[in-house]
């Protein structure tokens, strides 16, 4: 059955609950003091069934909100959410002004679809009804309200007069609705809290993606508290689920209703995260009172959550001229004025690309403009760009998902994390990236999807990183992988990607940890290669009664830093073999000793300390660094104080 949600819009008194009491047979004011006053404060609902043209049954949700200009605030709660917009005025006072204000928030909301209904007909003559009807079509010229597109009814909620025609007006409208996605991951803002005898606490909204199933988990946002479904009710009815487009109860367990708000979003756990900044396009209406200056504080709204913004242009807008405007040499955005902008919320709060958004102004507060989210994870410290902006707005799937890649750059995103930023179902993601995938427009690298030029700029700067170290240590045969992957900035996961992509094109070579260009060798001076000639020969007349290292390097023609790499180089070629912190062996040495130990295992599988002085004539000093270098070699093994040869 396709559900979709119906908001009243209007000004005081000008019969929205009668109308929706009218069509239902629901009063929508639930409040004892709003029966008392006689008006609507916050919000009512109220649900219908009308059979479609094709005998399918529609159901159809009704938000009544307060038309009271004090109470704009609540009105903008319930209005967040809704399909197709009833605009109610009044036959017997046509156009007042919480009715401007109520229809420029509609537009503002991006409300695609609605009827005009002028109320109160049995209050007025024929000509009178029509002279209304005149000024209402001149009001609504050229929006989507506009006659003949969106019909104008004229009913009577006490008579009943036209209740039948709008009923049969309202099934054509909302035939022609979209069915909102209930596949996409689910989200729930919450406009009512209460506890119900016997169920526990409840919260209630319209569910304006995908779908809450009775005993599954969600999150709280912006608190991180998770909860669960103990039951699901849909327009007042039990049910196994809810889905996208529903008015939705929801009796949750593991949570209070002290800890609940209006405002507050319910959705899967972990699949969202929160911000306190966003990257908007912004439209000030033409009815603001004055230019909307840079770092001016303002109301928020967007679904059912109310908050203050702080306003950062992205794009600096030159000053009025004077005879415009008096704040001359203040930058901002005039009436009528549309930019991109940066808002900075005060607290956490769950916003996705899409989703619009209405700004009042701080004091007096009043209606002065809204929007649409273009980025709910604008990157810290960074400004957006107007042009990245502009790709973000265009709505292009496939380019806005490249942008959001391309900007990471070196870091590169998951495809879950481009599933938190947008809100779109994984499934969603990767169907839009499947084609740049192909063309290798963007590359996916483990789990990370890396921007095509970025990879290539990253492939340029570990090759001239390893080339500049060759200039500037040419008796180092390359540098160490993690010193290179430090200095290209990029994590272990890429570096290992790029690497093995640049070998694989023959740029570079790996050897063990170190990296080299194609072909590069250590390149030594005269002097240099005579230290290495001399410090080889001394090592390997030694055997094992080695020298001191630091003795061997005191007596050569190099400095002691030339000196150190040619050790280096020698130890990396395997000439030299450390044995410990203080003794260097030759490996002709340590061969010899293998055979050593070999031919002795031959007499006896055991040795000890002394025995191995004795076989190779060194002193204590040398005996047991070479012994547990044995062990570490598996030539030996120790067991007690002395050593099996394996």
């Amino acid at each position: 059955m396709k559900s979709i949600i119906i908001g009243t819009a209007g000004h005081i008194d000008h019969g929205k609950t009668a109308l929706v009491k009218a069509l239902t047979g629901i009063d929508a004011d639930r409040l004892e003091e709003e029966k008392r006053r006689g008006i609507t404060i916050d919000l009512g609902f109220a649900h219908m069934e009308l059979p479609a043209a094709n005998g399918e049954m529609l159901r159809l949700g009704f938000v009544d909100v307060p038309g009271h200009e004090r109470f704009v605030r609540n009105m903008l709660a319930g209005v967040g959410g809704i399909d197709l917009a009833l605009l109610v005025i009044a036959a017997d006072e046509s156009i007042k002004p919480q009715t401007r204000e109520h229809f420029d928030i509609l537009q503002l909301l991006g409300v695609k679809r609605g009827i005009t209904v002028l109320t109160k007909s049995d209050a007025v003559d024929a000509e009178t009804l029509d002279v209304v009807r005149l000024e209402v079509e001149e009001f609504l010229r050229g929006t989507f309200l506009e006659s003949p597109r969106s019909p104008i009814v004229a009913v009577s909620s006490l008579t009943g007069a036209g209740i039948d025609e709008l009923k049969g007006v309202l099934v054509a409208a909302a035939e022609t609705v979209e069915a909102r996605d209930s596949r996409a991951l689910a989200r729930l803002p919450i406009d009512r809290v209460f506890t119900m005898k016997g169920f526990g606490t409840v919260v209630t909204g319209t569910l304006v993606t995908g779908t809450i199933r009775r005993d599954e988990e969600l999150e709280v946002f912006p608190t991180g508290r998770r909860v669960r479904v103990r039951g699901v009710q849909v327009h007042g009815m039990a049910a196994d689920a809810a889905i996208a487009g529903q008015r939705t109860a929801v009796n949750l367990a593991g949570v209070s209703t002290e800890e609940l708000l209006r405002g507050m979003t319910l959705a899967p756990p972990a699949a969202f995260e929160t911000t306190r900044r966003l990257d908007v396009q912004l439209q000030l209406l033409p009815s603001a009172p004055h230019l909307l200056k840079e770092r001016a504080r303002v109301h928020f709204h967007s679904y059912t959550m109310e908050t203050v913004a702080e306003i950062v242009f992205q794009e600096k807008k030159d000053p009025p001229p004077a005879a415009e405007n008096a704040n001359v040499g203040q930058s901002g955005l005039l009436p009528g004025q549309q930019a991109f902008a940066r808002l900075k919320l005060p607290q956490a709060a769950l916003l996705l690309p899409g989703d619009r958004f209405i700004l009042r102004q701080f004091s007096p507060v009043v209606t002065i403009g809204g929007g649409v989210v273009l980025d709910a994870a604008p990157l810290a410290r960074r400004p957006a760009h107007a042009d990245s902006l502009k790709i973000l707005a265009g709505g292009n799937v496939e380019a806005i998902l490249t942008a959001r890649i391309a900007r990471r750059q070196q870091e590169g995103i998951s495809v879950s994390r481009l599933v938190a930023e947008t809100g779109w179902a994984k499934n969603a993601v990767e169907a839009a990236l499947k084609q740049a995938l192909a063309q290798k427009v963007v590359l996916r690298i483990g789990d990370l999807l890396l921007h095509a030029p970025v990879v290539e700029e990253l492939k340029q700067r570990v090759v001239s990183t390893i080339a500049a170290f060759h200039k500037g240590s040419p008796l180092v045969a390359g540098i160490n992988k993690e010193e290179l992957r430090a200095q290209a900035e990029v994590s272990t996961e890429v570096f290992d990607a790029i690497a093995g992509v640049l070998a694989g094109e023959k740029k570079i070579e790996v050897f063990g940890e170190l990296v080299r260009l194609p072909g590069h060798g250590v390149v030594m001076k005269d002097e240099e290669a005579e230290s290495k000639k001399k410090i080889e020969e001394a090592f390997a007349m030694a055997g094992l009664r080695v020298p001191a290292l630091h003795e061997v390097i005191a007596g050569l023609k190099v400095d002691k830093a030339r000196a150190q790499k040619i050790v280096t180089l020698l130890l990396r070629d395997k000439v030299l073999i450390k044995v410990s912190e203080e003794l260097v062996f030759h490996r002709t040495a340590l061969e010899e000793l293998r055979r050593q130990m070999a031919a002795y295992k031959a007499k006896s599988t055991k040795i000890d300390v002394g025995k191995f002085k004795e076989l190779t004539g060194v002193s204590r000093k040398y005996a047991i660094p070479l012994l547990e270098y044995l062990d570490r070699e598996r030539v030996t093994k120790r067991v007690g104080d002395a050593r099996e040869i394996l």
